[in-house]
């Protein structure tokens, strides 16, 4: 089974795609000659040419109404907008056209698109550049919203969302691009709307999303060395959420922290917490804890920007004081 970094899986899967539907077809900023801000279609424009790797002006609201157009009529659009922040330009296409056309339209046409972007900080882009607002599309009925944290369901919630007949937003952590992890040649698409169990436990259920996935499974391990089982959840999918999986691991667990890199306040972990609430509160032995990052626009400064951001040691702090309330642990 290969070893591929995050931004592989992505091309691979990119690919692959292309190759097996020829109504797959790319389209975005910078994507074609220059093969993506991150060199996530590196390749594509050489073996399929200027038809299906669009390279579009710096105009997000034209090129994704172009993509729902081209859904409309048949094809399977890849729109890559080069950062979520930029989204935000054409938020009126994606809410109220992309989501809505199916419904709105009884059911006569759907729109079967792909939008790939990413978002995320420290990596000292500013602070309008570095924002998690996946919240904003996960209210939306009508959309699906993705965020996987390996390589592997990477790759598999890419073909997911691909072969879907509804428009799915695709979220990429700036963070994650760089990492490694197995994805097998003939990986399966993921059932989107389905979380994962990534390790079993039966002390604390740790929960997060993206980075904070990964970063899930860290504190995990420094629990696993003094003696706690922690059960870890990687939501995959914020809309729809898997509630029934998160409900079953409180009931198990009794306690929950959740990890999100994007605000406290109204945030996903929010969303979680209320379903945890709603249907495991009677099993609950302390009140669900939440680590997220600093209510402030993300500051440019590196050491700033650290201190604002969720880390290892914020979520671990979180899990020791849940876990000393319970008697499971000293502070």
């Amino acid at each position: 089974m290969p070893v591929i970094t995050y931004r592989e899986a992505l091309r691979e899967t990119l690919r692959q795609e292309m190759r097996r539907d020829d109504d797959v077809f790319l389209i975005g900023e910078e994507i074609g000659v220059f093969e993506g801000s991150y060199k996530i279609t590196a390749g594509l424009l050489a073996e399929f040419g200027e038809k299906r790797v669009r390279d579009t002006p710096i105009a997000e609201e034209g090129f994704v109404g172009a993509a729902i157009g081209a859904a409309m009529l048949g094809l399977r659009p890849v729109v890559e907008i080069m950062t979520i922040n930029f989204s935000l330009l054409a938020l009126d296409q994606i809410v109220n056209h992309a989501a809505k056309i199916y419904g709105m339209f009884g059911g006569q046409t759907n729109v079967p698109m792909v939008i790939r972007t990413p978002g995320g900080g420290g990596q000292q882009l500013g602070a309008t550049h570095s924002q998690n607002i996946e919240l904003y599309y996960a209210f939306v009925p009508g959309l699906k919203v993705v965020a996987p944290s390996t390589p592997a369901d990477a790759a598999a919630l890419l073909k997911a969302a691909i072969e879907d007949d509804d428009p799915v937003l695709f979220l990429e952590n700036l963070s994650l691009y760089n990492t490694k992890g197995e994805v097998p040649e003939d990986i399966p698409p993921a059932p989107i709307g389905k979380a994962a169990v990534t390790r079993e436990g039966s002390d604390i259920t740790l929960i997060g999303y993206s980075r904070m996935a990964t970063v899930c499974t860290q504190v995990a391990e420094r629990l696993a060395a003094e003696g706690i089982s922690a059960e870890v959840i990687d939501l995959r999918s914020l809309r729809p959420l898997d509630r029934d999986t998160l409900v079953a691991s409180v009931r198990k667990t009794g306690c929950a922290v959740i990890g999100e890199d994007d605000w406290l306040t109204y945030g996903i972990g929010a969303e979680v917490a209320a379903s945890i609430s709603d249907g495991a509160f009677d099993y609950l032995d302390a009140p669900v804890r939440r680590v997220a990052m600093a209510e402030v626009p993300l500051p440019y400064a590196k050491p700033l920007e650290r201190i604002a951001l969720p880390s290892a040691d914020s979520l671990y702090t979180a899990a020791v004081e849940t876990l000393a309330a319970v008697g499971r642990r000293q502070s």
